[in-house]
Parts: C-alpha cells; structure tokens; sequence
C-alpha cells in the first residue's frame, strides 16, 4: 500500500457501535481502502457486533466478524475529520472544525438478517456518497 497520508479520518458513532457503525466503517474500509482513515465508537458499547449486522456484510464480501464495539472517546473525536452519529443523541461531544453528520438509520438491534440489509443498502449508499464527498473536496 501507498505511504501516503489519508485524505481524511471518518469516525462513526452509535450508541452500541454494535451495528449500523460497524457496517458503516466495514463499508468504508471495504470501499476507500487505506486512502480514509476509519473509527468507530459507541456512547455505550454493547457486548459484541450484531450476527445478523455481520452475516448481512458478509454477504457483499465485507467481513467485520472480527470487529469489537469500542466506547466513544473525547480522543477519537478530536482525531477525526468527519464524525457521522447514527442515533447517539446527546452523548457526542462537539469541537469545531469537524464535519459532523447525523444519519438517520433503523436500529438493527435484534432484527433478523433479512430486515438488516435493507439498513445495510442505506449506509453503503450514504458511504459511496461520503467518499465522493471526501474525494471531491480533495481534488478541489
């Protein structure tokens, strides 16, 4: 791989970081490679990734089945150029200069796989989007 730096750090947040951010992040390192950094948190972390979340990527030939939610820290923030929530509410801190995006997704917490891959559609359709954004802003 290139040596080269990022073109930007994405950090998503959810409140378990148990499903729609890791599939969100398993997108974007799945689509972007190593040209965008990738993070994901939880304002509170539940105990493992969602089966269905990651049975449903799998599917696309995305494996996140490795993956561990993390909680959300001031730190991950601040490293960030990008910070997308997903339902986090309250609990994510604001610092200027970051892009923050709020995308409203279903929760796919005790869903089934076949009602996860309409969610899972949604947010690689958000992340195709987002690195044309990122990539757009580069070449500008």
């Amino acid at each position: 791989m290139s040596s080269t730096p990022p073109l930007a750090s994405v950090l998503f947040v959810c409140v378990h970081n148990a499903g729609r951010s890791q599939m969100a992040a398993g997108f974007l390192n799945h689509l972007a490679g190593d040209r965008i950094e990738v993070r994901s948190a939880g304002s509170i972390p539940g105990n493992q990734v969602n089966p269905a979340a990651v049975e449903a990527m799998k599917e696309l030939g995305v494996d996140i089945s490795d993956q561990k939610p993390k909680i959300l820290t001031t730190e991950a923030v601040q490293a960030s150029d990008y910070v997308i929530t997903m339902g986090c509410g309250d609990a994510c801190p604001i610092f200027p200069g970051k892009h923050y995006l709020d995308w409203a997704l279903e929760d796919p917490a005790g869903k089934g796989v076949e009602s996860v891959r309409p969610i899972r559609d949604e947010i690689r359709t958000r992340i195709e989007a987002l690195i044309a954004e990122i990539d757009a802003k580069r070449e500008a």
